[in-house]
């Protein structure tokens, strides 16, 4: 072979090792970086980290009208609903109550509202904490309307799933149609045993499955049919509530709940049905 032929030969061997030392890197790279884990938003498929800025927008967008909206979607019934929630928990004097996600302050103010009537506000607080500053200011200015003592309320943006609380904080930790919006319900439910102090209690209002199949059929023509109808011409937002009403498909069913709280640690953990089971209770303690 003449020296021509050699140097040929000698680069293409240069450039095949070449070759071959770049595939192996694209191959180690691509196995060194593990595929971000999936998750649901309504009935789509989203990467995780999007899930919580997806959710953001949606409580942004309704904020505004999210109680009116709350009334319309229920025929008021939500207000009962709460009602019979504050009424499960029954507070007594020295109640420290975490209400998470729930910015415009509607379990929050009833229970003031429960404890001034029994007339037991002594030693008595509630920190209202939401991801979403929109729905806190929304709650903030509800608060001056009603001419609730500041000094029984404090307001905290936070994330459920990372709680800026020390460990054993609250005797009682509340959440309202907000668990099925967080990304990893498991979490949120660690966090919640993680602030509360033994003996606490975890108390938790969220829809649910409904045990009656008629039912169900009318239930699912009022969601999928009319409920995004209802967010288009009230509040402008037809996306918004296609996806609250899809949320609520995706979520786990009574059972399967409970024994995500079990799991989490708490114990005497039940669960109650209203309304053939449009919405559920669940309950757990600390122990």
């Amino acid at each position: 072979m003449n020296y021509k032929g050699i140097l040929c030969t000698r680069i293409l061997n240069r450039n095949c090792l070449g070759k071959k030392l770049i595939r192996r890197c694209l191959s180690q790279t691509s196995k060194s970086e593990p595929e971000e884990k999936q998750t649901h938003f309504g009935f789509q498929t989203v990467n995780e980290s999007e899930k919580e800025e997806k959710v953001h927008e949606v409580f942004r967008d309704v904020a505004n009208n999210y109680d009116i909206m709350n009334d319309t979607m229920s025929f008021g019934i939500h207000r009962i609903w709460k009602d019979i929630f504050m009424h499960r928990l029954g507070p007594t004097k020295n109640t420290k109550l975490l209400d998470v996600a729930g910015g415009t302050g509607d379990i929050a103010f009833r229970f003031l509202r429960y404890i001034q009537n029994l007339k037991c506000e002594e030693g008595c607080h509630v920190v209202i904490s939401d991801i979403n500053n929109n729905m806190l200011e929304v709650g903030k200015e509800r608060s001056k309307n009603l001419k609730l003592d500041p000094k029984l309320i404090t307001w905290q943006e936070a994330d459920a799933e990372k709680l800026p609380f020390e460990d054993n904080s609250f005797n009682a930790y509340t959440i309202a149609f907000g668990l099925r919006n967080v990304t990893h319900i498991d979490k949120a439910l660690k966090e919640a045993f993680r602030v509360l102090q033994p003996g606490g209690r975890f108390m938790c209002l969220e829809f649910s499955q409904v045990n009656n199949s008629v039912m169900q059929w009318l239930y699912d023509q009022y969601s999928f049919q009319v409920i995004p109808v209802m967010g288009h011409v009230i509040a402008g937002q037809w996306s918004s509530y296609q996806y609250l009403v899809e949320s609520i498909r995706k979520f786990p069913d009574q059972e399967k709940l409970l024994e995500m709280i079990e799991t989490a640690g708490f114990r005497e953990v039940t669960y109650e049905n209203l309304t053939m089971g449009i919405v559920a209770i669940h309950s757990g303690f600390k122990l």
